[in-house]
């Protein structure tokens, strides 16, 4: 079965309700325009066939018109003959076809009724169909816009995420650089510090030499 059962019911609809009440609105007006188009085909079909059977039936009542008229003749014809037990037949056809005829004017009157009830029913599911598909093409450009917001805030939150990595790398890299010049640093005070005391050394090395020539020249 389909979202709707008849024609009226797709008329009478509340569409911003069920889209209101649907989990997938997409999905839904989707489903509301198929079958509007389905309807619509179904009343245009019901229309034409109203049509050609109107049309069957003007054709079958001008047909009766005549033969009334024709029978109508006969019984003047029997008339004028004296021949009243023929006119009285002919005067009966002619009731007969004039009966029949009736009844397929009030047909007619019954279908007139229809196609203008179904005509009415045509025009405002024309319209309904327009809204829906309005309201579909408004999901669409909601949808579109929601997901283009969506892209560009992961953009930019993914921008603000490689920026806030680069600053930290930058802040990574500064430490390492001020690591590497104190450690540069204390490297040259070791060497400093142990040149100087092989300098002391060597300082203290002349100094016992010279006090012992001293101590020897005093010998001598």
């Amino acid at each position: 079965m389909g979202m709707f059962s008849r024609v009226t019911d797709i008329i009478n609809a509340n569409i911003n309700a069920m889209l209101d009440k649907a989990e997938d609105p997409q999905k839904m007006i989707r489903l509301m325009v198929q079958e509007m188009e389905e309807a619509l085909a179904q009343a245009r079909c019901i229309s034409a066939q109203y049509i050609a059977q109107k049309k069957q039936l003007n054709r079958k009542a001008q047909e009766l018109q005549k033969s009334e008229q024709r029978w109508h003749q006969k019984a003047q014809l029997a008339v004028t003959k004296n021949s009243d037990e023929l006119a009285r037949a002919a005067l009966s056809e002619k009731q007969r076809v004039v009966r029949e005829r009736e009844q397929i004017n009030d047909q007619v009157s019954v279908i007139d009724e229809q196609l203008a009830k179904l005509t009415d029913d045509i025009e405002r599911l024309y319209q309904k169909l327009s809204d829906a598909r309005q309201k579909a093409r408004a999901l669409a450009q909601r949808e579109s816009a929601l997901s283009t917001q969506l892209k560009v805030r992961n953009q930019g939150h993914h921008i603000q995420v490689q920026h806030a990595m680069a600053r930290f790398e930058s802040y990574q890299q500064k430490v390492e650089r001020l690591e590497a010049e104190v450690e540069s640093y204390e490297l040259g005070r070791g060497n400093c510090s142990l040149n100087a005391q092989f300098a002391q050394l060597e300082q203290d090395a002349d100094i016992e030499q010279e006090l012992a020539r001293m101590k020897k020249a005093q010998v001598a």
